[in-house]
């Protein structure tokens, strides 16, 4: 009879197959250092909900309360966005507005996975979960997730962070395959400096606008919005390094665990998870292309001043497009440098994601 109290009495293979994801997460956030703040925090959340006999993920457990209480209320993923917005520098942005419209193109990757979605027969609030995957912004799928679809949090949002830290991987023989090694090479003049009174305002206008066209997408817009006003400000120093450090420290962790509670074998492991892992691919792949092409075509019309590859960063995962961008100019040539202005599309991607999210959070009435 006292067996019976040892976990590995009780253990299925199921649970020892989400043991071994949870520790594969692990591997790739703390040895591979892809997303680690996130992929180690929901490897370990994983293992934890699957561990036997230890009423964590029953009602009243630890995890449940923290699922329950700070995920599903969708509270910890706004409180990341007031972070995000803290640490955002919307400078590149507003000194070029027409890179929006690169932000923008490059969420056709959100519409592409949930027309697929749709065909793999999954629900019109699913698959238009599973399209936010294409906005390479993890907090975003997470958020809509839990207005629309919290049945495959845990499967969308593994999906979401791990192909957020394979865009290095994922990026760059996309963005190769559109473009030519002339355009790669186009230098492009350095961004202006934006006058503060022009920061300050972008934040309050932007929650103005959304608020009276997109009220769905208020809340994450609004916590982005607030989070930046607080960095640009410069009266507010104490709130925004809160913001951008213990606020969102804590956020994570809370999220990371909380995400592991959807990660039990019985909600994890089924052809549901499969086709989510298979859709983010096309999510991502599809936006980086949508981006780069309407790059192609505002290179074409401002005869060459553009370099298209900046569109590829149209993805929200900042900086890391950016970077990847930059990448590959200096491969072509070694002093160009792109950074700066690929930020401007890179940043436009986070506010065009979170609208798009807000759109099927207003229509499906999440």
């Amino acid at each position: 009879m006292l067996g019976l109290d040892f976990g590995f009495t009780a253990l299925t293979w199921g649970q020892a197959v989400m043991i071994i994801v949870g520790g594969i997460l692990l591997y790739l956030g703390i040895a591979r250092k892809m997303e680690p703040l996130l992929l180690a925090t929901i490897g370990f959340g994983a293992i934890l909900a699957n561990l036997p006999l230890t009423g964590i993920v029953d009602e009243g457990g630890l995890l449940t309360l923290i699922y329950l209480n700070l995920i599903k209320t969708g509270l910890v993923p706004l409180l990341i966005f007031l972070g995000i917005g803290a640490m955002t520098d919307f400078g590149p942005l507003l000194a070029d507005p027409k890179t929006f419209l690169l932000g923008a193109a490059a969420q056709i990757g959100i519409f592409c996975a949930m027309l697929v979605a749709i065909l793999f027969k999954f629900p019109l609030e699913e698959a238009c979960t599973i399209g936010i995957i294409g906005g390479a912004d993890g907090p975003t799928t997470i958020y809509t997730a839990t207005k629309l679809a919290p049945s495959i949090i845990g499967s969308v949002s593994v999906a979401a962070y791990s192909y957020m830290a394979l865009v290095p991987i994922i990026q760059p023989p996309i963005i190769r395959l559109l473009t030519s090694k002339k355009e790669r090479s186009i230098r492009m003049e350095s961004p202006r400096k934006v006058p503060r009174l022009t920061k300050i305002l972008f934040p309050v206008l932007v929650t103005i606008i959304t608020g009276l066209l997109v009220p769905s997408a208020l809340p994450i817009i609004g916590m982005l919005m607030f989070g930046n006003l607080l960095r640009e400000s410069k009266v507010t120093e104490r709130l925004a390094k809160s913001a951008a450090n213990e606020i969102i420290n804590i956020a994570t962790v809370f999220l990371g665990l909380g995400v592991g509670y959807m990660m039990t074998a019985e909600k994890f492991l089924n052809w549901q998870t499969i086709a989510i892992l298979f859709l983010g691919v096309i999510a991502f792949a599809t936006a980086t292309a949508g981006g780069t092409l309407f790059g192609k075509l505002m290179c074409w019309l401002s005869k060459g001043k553009i370099n298209p590859m900046i569109g590829a960063a149209g993805v929200s995962a900042v900086p890391m497009a950016s970077r990847v961008v930059q990448k590959l100019a200096t491969k072509e040539d070694p002093e160009n440098y792109l950074l700066m202005n690929a930020m401007g599309p890179n940043v436009a991607g986070v506010i065009g994601s979170a609208i798009a999210a807000g759109v099927f959070i207003g229509i499906l009435g999440g």
